[in-house]
């Protein structure tokens, strides 16, 4: 626990000023607290001496006024304290967030959405309770009961330990449900973990679940994941519901202790009958203590539970980093590409081997090959979302291990295989990335990905809103718009991995068209299935099993008669097949 606090002491020096603030009223609240037995001791103690109404007047004002401000200092602990929770819960989950965005893609491979939803928001709650009512009730109770038994020995240190006889088995009760509270919170939590996965998952494809029929399979294993879940907490509510009572039975020890020891001194006049009335405010006084403490054990162990599984995320390093010497690229960058003796492993499979070529700058090169023969391996390597195993990858002449993997970005325009967009306008998926974007530039962009026909289609035009991941639109428009998106940014190597393939020929021919006309200074990288889309290529690689087997124009390829020349007549086959 103490290592918990020391990574969460960061946060908390960021209000120190609140801090202080909330731990001096806590002090000043628990010191008036303690006060009142005091008071109501001296009253009882004078009254008995001799009855004067004055007296009565005088001591109720004091414990009016007495009250007063340990309401006001209570209040503001509160304010202080559970505000800082508050705050440190937002800071907290700011800084998760710009963590989890900074990490590569094989991270994501490991996590799944719903687990990392899970800890962004449950166990971000769980913390903040800990760090809010958990320690803030922990150092209240602690200090009540510390200055109540300072007190109370200072009248009778035999009733007061007859009446702390039991506190040794508060102690082991706490210490044996606290370890079992915190590793059943750590299942609870793993198990709202896949639920919520399981929900996410469900919710994006909903389209392939009823296509395949599979509503009621998907509610029954949503459904035994519930029960587990449900299961999971039954268990934590009878644990926690066997602590409570227990504390209970042990608080009423206290009691009877006090009453059969006070009782006895009381006869013998060995106290006064105000200090019998102390003893027994105080033990009604330590009786919230004895459970808050129970309840805050509850807390802290849910809290570093929760905050282990966060921790978890922020220790995760990203393997793409900008390197702390980084180079600046020269303005404007001329967009060449150079490959040299590139090899990719993933596990220890060569998904790319001792590849070596040259995109010459302003040049359009196409990128061919069957199924897994790892072009899109090849392209992700320009934008460093991998890197290469062995070799290099230079922009201009530089290593891009060499530069700042952002500033590298900047510059270019990336249009994945799955196409990926926000539930927002249309406007706004082609602006993303460019904030600034003129409402001129956006339609352009569009009308420049043959996105134009269909604006006008659309209810409110370039605005829009589309469901998530733009679900309202066909595969053909989400393509032309993660075009649009890419147009817009201007970049100096523009990246298109298949991102055609849903698109008519005729739509795919006019973007191509325009293509070329914006973009005849600027580097293009196409991959494609299709010879349609690659035939006006610069230059034409060819991949086979992760390595280059032929190269050069449309027709040099096709005269050569090997994988391209063979892709070429069953395309220009399917074609006539069907035209009958």
């Amino acid at each position: 626990m103490a290592s918990i606090f020391r990574r969460l002491w960061p946060y908390l020096w960021r209000y120190k000023k609140n801090l202080l603030l909330g731990f001096t009223a806590l002090i000043l609240k628990d010191l008036l607290v303690v006060g009142q037995p005091l008071l109501i001791k001296t009253a009882i103690d004078r009254l008995t001496s001799g009855f004067a109404l004055e007296t009565v007047f005088s001591f109720a004002a004091m414990l009016v006024v007495l009250s007063a401000a340990k309401g006001y200092f209570q209040y503001s602990m509160r304010m202080r304290l559970v505000g800082l929770s508050r705050d440190i819960e937002f800071d907290l989950r700011n800084d998760l967030f710009a963590h989890l965005v900074t990490l590569d893609q094989g991270f994501y491979g490991r996590y799944r959405t719903g687990d990392l939803l899970a800890r962004s928001t449950s166990d971000l709650n769980a913390v903040r309770m800990m760090l809010g009512p958990g320690i803030m009730y922990w150092f209240e109770t602690l200090l009540t009961f510390l200055l109540a038994v300072i007190v109370m020995i200072g009248v009778d240190w035999r009733i007061t330990l007859l009446a702390l006889s039991p506190a040794p088995l508060v102690t082991v009760a706490v210490i044996f449900f606290g370890k079992r509270i915190h590793e059943r919170f750590e299942k609870i939590q793993a198990q709202f973990a896949d639920i919520s996965s399981r929900v996410q998952e469900n919710l994006a494809g909903v389209r392939v679940v009823r296509a395949y029929a599979q509503e009621d399979a998907e509610m029954e294993l949503f459904e035994k994941l519930n029960t587990g879940y449900m299961a999971q907490n039954l268990k934590l509510a009878r644990l926690s519901g066997l602590f409570q009572p227990l504390l209970q039975f042990l608080i009423g020890l206290t009691f009877l202790m006090v009453l059969v020891g006070g009782g006895w001194a009381l006869l013998n006049n060995r106290i006064t009958l105000g200090s019998f009335v102390m003893f027994n405010t105080y033990m009604g006084m330590l009786i919230w203590p004895l459970i808050a403490f129970g309840w805050v054990v509850n807390l802290i162990q849910r809290g570093t539970a929760s905050f282990r599984r966060i921790a978890e995320l922020i220790e995760q390093k990203p393997s793409i980093a900008a390197p702390a010497d980084a180079l600046a690229l020269a303005r404007p960058v001329r967009g060449e590409v150079e490959f040299q003796d590139v090899t990719l492993r993933y596990g220890g499979r060569a998904v790319l081997s001792n590849i070596s070529l040259t995109v010459a700058a302003g040049s359009t090169v196409a990128i061919v090959g069957h199924t897994g023969c790892g072009k899109t391996s090849l392209v992700q390597l320009i934008p460093r979302l991998t890197d290469p195993s062995e070799g290099v990858v230079r922009l201009d002449g530089i290593d891009l291990r060499r530069l700042d993997p952002e500033a590298l970005r900047r510059e270019l325009g990336f249009v994945p295989q799955e196409t990926f967009l926000f539930s927002s306008t249309i406007a706004g998926n082609i602006a993303f990335g460019v904030p600034d974007a003129a409402p001129e530039a956006i339609r352009r962009a569009a009308e420049t990905a043959g996105l134009g026909p269909d604006i006008e289609s659309f209810p409110k035009g370039l605005d829009t809103v589309i469901g998530e991941r733009g679900i309202t639109l066909s595969g053909g428009q989400k393509q032309r718009t993660a075009i649009a998106r890419a147009i817009l940014r201007n970049p100096r190597v523009l990246i298109l991995d298949d991102a055609l393939s849903s698109v008519d020929t005729v739509t795919e021919e006019r973007i191509l068209t325009a293509l070329s006309a914006l973009r005849r200074d600027a580097t293009t990288i196409l991959i494609s299935h299709r010879v349609s889309t690659v035939r006006n290529a610069d230059c034409i690689y060819v991949l086979e099993e992760g390595r280059v087997a032929e190269s050069g124009t449309h027709d040099e390829l096709v005269k050569l008669g090997g994988i391209y020349a063979e892709l070429h007549e069953k395309q220009m086959l399917e074609e006539e097949l069907e035209a009958i």
